[in-house]
């Protein structure tokens, strides 16, 4: 998760799309639903057990509820004096063995660690 400087370690049988964006032109047309919903089916059918997804924007959020898919962690970033501090909540109502699935696969609940730009 670039934004975050976070990185995310699916499981086997795992798979994770990060924050996709649409064009300010195109949005409102359905186009990030459809292509959200081609994800979820593709991945289905190629056997994937679990598809994480990020997002930053709200808008975003509402197709990936329709889509199937349930808020979990929230994330937040702290840096100050070149240390970065990655909290990992859980989000409001979120199951907690996803919590603890979410945990795994994004870092410790509270990381401190070097601040460093991630080219992706």
């Amino acid at each position: 998760m670039g934004e975050l400087g976070v990185e995310i370690r699916p499981a086997p049988n795992e798979a994770y799309v990060w924050n996709c964006c649409t064009l300010a032109e195109h949005r409102r047309h359905g186009h990030y639903r459809s292509l959200l919903d081609g994800i979820v089916a593709a991945s289905r059918r190629d056997g994937i057990a679990r598809l994480w997804i990020g997002s930053v924007e709200h808008p975003a959020e509402k197709a990936d509820a329709d889509a199937g898919f349930t808020a979990v962690a929230e994330c937040h970033v702290t840096t100050v004096l070149g240390l970065r501090w990655l909290r990992v909540r859980a989000a409001a109502g979120a199951a907690p063995e996803l919590m603890e699935a979410a945990r795994e696969r994004i870092a410790p609940a509270h990381a401190l660690d070097f601040a460093r730009k991630r080219i992706h």
